[in-house]
């Protein structure tokens, strides 16, 4: 049975703070044995890391300054977005699209005002560097301080082009598959299975985020009990290259 609870007693997270610290004393008394995942919000990371900054020091350029015009944002949030992508997918009255240096197709470029633990006007988080490395580090640091090895899942949260809400996904990944691939397989009639791929990461972080939540519940982490898919490959492979985009 797969079991999903709240890991509590977190707090705020400000820049420089030992996350793998952290973590471990909220996660000893839940008593994690190898093969749980530890579910968390890349924002944490973001904090940690310290990747906060204050657009205060950001000067916008002629580019930004267009599209922030044309949409309606503040042109500083623009060129920090262009800054952190690669290219602008969609624009619209308040909404920027763009695709994150890390091959995310996302709003705002990852870019986000909420919940980043601080009162200061213009403040804004970004994504970890590399959300990859940065669940790596995480795994290494819970393994030495806990003694068993745990599955590392960063996740955020993202919009849907056809569907209104948004859902948790995976952007980091160490320890567990976040991507299967069943191609090959034989289903119950006996027929190959010839594109089924399952984005394991993307489902853990979605079901994770039912006791997460998105406002003010402060829950940043979660442990999740009983998944035992094996295998180790990265939240970036489940990000399609951009030869295979059918809707560029």
């Amino acid at each position: 049975m797969i079991q999903i609870e709240a890991v509590p007693g977190i707090g705020e997270v400000a820049p420089g703070c030992d996350i793998g610290a952290i973590l471990a004393d909220a996660l000893r008394p839940m008593a994690p044995v190898s093969g749980d995942i530890v579910v968390v919000t890349s924002k944490i990371l973001s904090k940690a890391e310290g990747r906060r900054l204050s657009l205060n020091t950001i000067e916008p350029g002629a580019r930004a300054t267009e599209i922030a015009t044309a949409i309606g944002k503040d042109a500083r949030l623009v060129e920090l977005v262009l800054r952190e992508s690669t290219d602008v997918v969609r624009t619209g009255r308040n909404v920027l699209i763009t695709r994150h240096k890390l091959g995310l197709v996302m709003a705002n470029g990852g870019i986000d005002a909420s919940n980043i633990g601080t009162d200061e006007a213009d403040m804004v988080l970004l994504l970890p560097e590399d959300p990859d490395a940065s669940a790596t580090r995480l795994r290494a640091d819970l393994r030495e301080r806990l003694g068993v090895d745990l599955g590392i899942l960063l996740s955020d949260s993202f919009g849907r082009p056809w569907r209104h809400g948004v859902v948790n996904v995976a952007i980091g990944a160490a320890g567990l598959p976040a991507i299967i691939d069943r191609r090959g397989d034989i289903d119950r009639d006996g027929r190959v299975l010839q594109m089924t791929q399952i984005a394991y990461g993307d489902l853990l972080a979605s079901a994770a985020g039912l006791a997460m939540g998105e406002a003010a519940e402060g829950i940043p982490a979660v442990l999740v009990r009983g998944c035992t898919a094996e295998g180790d490959a990265p939240a970036s492979a489940l990000v399609r290259p951009l030869a295979e985009d059918l809707f560029r």
